[in-house]
């Protein structure tokens, strides 16, 4: 079970939540803060003034009064007619992360739900009640309403959600993990919907996926090197100290790391005729490491995000009740473009690599596509074919969704974020771009085992092993779409850079 302190949740904290499926709650020491502000609430709600949310309509209907009597029906009927979410559910672990995110958000005490509320999450992702959140519906601004809606639905005994791996209606779901539905009190149906946790959520796993991506990529980027007999001058640390940017300083670090000892480089540091290498092999530290910069701002934008409270209006300090935007997810859709941005580069340089290593013109000495008998055999020519499909992909994949708006409730929200479609297009390309990374362990151990009897370093060899365990050696031609499946799957769960040794904190 992990404690949430609001505003001091860590990136480490939530990889760790969404990698293992634990249950969270909120620190104890939140509800003060938290009861305070539904007081407040409660108070509004039985005045005569008119607070936005509390005894008014939404959106465009804000001018509309609402009953004190009609309070619980106003908070029921918006999370009903907003459970507008299509397409395919949620993973159940980004849900659950998302569902974490709403906590923190809720726990800084300036929205106004009750401890209730609160209460009913932490049980959820105890019991492991997971509500069926449709990925699609959401344009990132007044809040991921639809999602949101979806989730919340389940804890008034509407939608539906998971159970015991059995889909079930929410009310259902509930009893059987021995949980009751809550009925929302003023301005808990808007408390729970209008934020921005669906697309912060995505968004982080996105950004979790890409960084376990770019530290393979570091890892496979200097297999590759070795294999094709690259130069390791383009790493000396003063080249990267005179640019001075922090993440192509880190990645050539490592990239001598991984490298020192290596046999195969011994071999040809005196006599080599060649000046430069092509620049997938000589520039990596400068890509490769702009990309790592790239997702550590998008990485602190992301966690400032999951640690803010994003609905509106808000329960300030002096106890006040103020309408606001915080729930335009404009910061998040930044951060999802610079995600993908990354996450293409990552993949069209090391694709560039693998490219090198099947051309026979370019690769100084490998045999055509890495097979012992080119001709006969094909080798790994269409796995390379493969890697270049899923890079163009990517490219396309990457036009920022930022710059795109467009008007809704009736030109009310006249601009939004579109930080949904950004964050939830970042799951296929970090699936894309594992799998180039796969193709890339593979071609490059087999080119290193071609140089044999010529060792690769300590740490690359401890790569290959791991890598053999799942992948054989290419000799005559197989079936070889398991292969690339598995290899996919070595970068996704970081075995590749655990068998490497090979640490950069985000």
């Amino acid at each position: 079970m992990l404690t949430l302190i609001p505003g001091e949740a860590t990136l480490e904290q939530l990889e760790t939540l969404w990698r293992t499926d634990d249950a969270a709650r909120l620190d104890p020491r939140t509800a003060p803060a938290i009861a305070t502000s539904a007081g407040r609430i409660a108070a509004a709600a039985a005045g005569d003034a008119a607070v936005y949310g509390v005894n008014t309509g939404f959106g465009k209907l804000a001018s509309v009064r609402i009953a004190t009597d009609d309070t619980a029906t106003l908070q029921r009927n918006l999370i009903l007619s907003h459970c507008c979410g299509v397409g395919e559910p949620l993973s159940e672990r980004t849900t659950r992360l998302m569902m974490a995110l709403k906590l923190l958000s809720l726990g800084r005490g300036a929205s106004g739900v009750r401890p209730e509320i609160v209460a009913l999450i932490e049980s959820m992702l105890a019991q492991g009640v997971t509500p069926v959140v449709p990925e699609q519906g959401s344009v990132g601004a007044s809040g991921d309403l639809a999602p949101l809606a979806h989730m919340a639905a389940v804890m008034i005994g509407a939608g539906e959600a998971i159970f015991n791996d059995q889909r079930l209606p929410g009310a259902e779901a509930l009893a059987a993990a021995g949980l009751s539905p809550v009925t929302l009190g003023a301005k808990e149906g808007l408390a729970l919907i209008n934020g921005t946790q669906f697309s912060t959520a995505l968004a982080l796993v996105g950004f979790f996926r890409a960084m376990t991506c770019l530290r393979t990529a570091i890892v496979t980027g200097a297999m590759s090197t070795d294999a094709i007999m690259g130069s390791t001058a383009p790493t000396h640390p003063e080249i990267h100290s005179l640019r001075g940017h922090r993440g192509q300083i880190d990645v050539a670090a490592a990239m001598r790391e991984l490298l020192e000892g290596s046999a195969i480089r011994e071999s040809h540091l005196e006599g080599d005729a060649r000046v430069q290498d092509p620049y997938c092999i000589r520039c990596q530290p400068q890509v490769t490491g702009a990309a790592l910069d790239l997702l550590r701002f998008a990485g602190q934008t992301l966690i400032t995000e999951a640690n803010a409270v994003t609905d509106n209006p808000l329960v300030l300090s002096d106890g006040t009740i103020v309408s606001g935007g915080n729930f335009h997810a404009e910061p998040v859709a930044f951060a999802a473009d610079q995600i993908a941005l990354a996450v293409a580069e990552i993949g069209a340089i090391a694709q560039r690599r693998v490219a090198l290593m099947v051309d026979p013109a370019l690769s100084f000495g490998l045999p055509p596509f890495l097979t012992p008998q080119p001709g006969l055999n094909s080798g790994l020519m269409i796995a390379e074919v493969t890697t270049a499909a899923l890079m163009s992909e990517n490219k396309h994949l990457a036009a920022p969704c930022s710059v795109d708006s467009t008007p809704t409730s009736a030109n009310q929200e006249d601009h939004v974020s579109m930080a949904a479609h950004g964050a939830r297009r970042l799951g296929l390309m970090t699936r894309n771009l594992s799998v180039i990374l796969g193709v890339e362990a593979i071609c490059s151990a087999q080119g290193i085992e071609f140089r044999a009897p010529l060792n690769t370093s300590a740490p690359l060899a401890r790569v290959i092993e791991a890598l053999r365990v799942h992948v054989a050696t290419m000799g005559t031609d197989r079936y070889l779409a398991p292969d690339l499946e598995r290899a996919q799957a070595l970068v996704e769960d970081g075995t590749l850079v655990t068998a490497a040794g090979l640490e950069i904190a985000p």
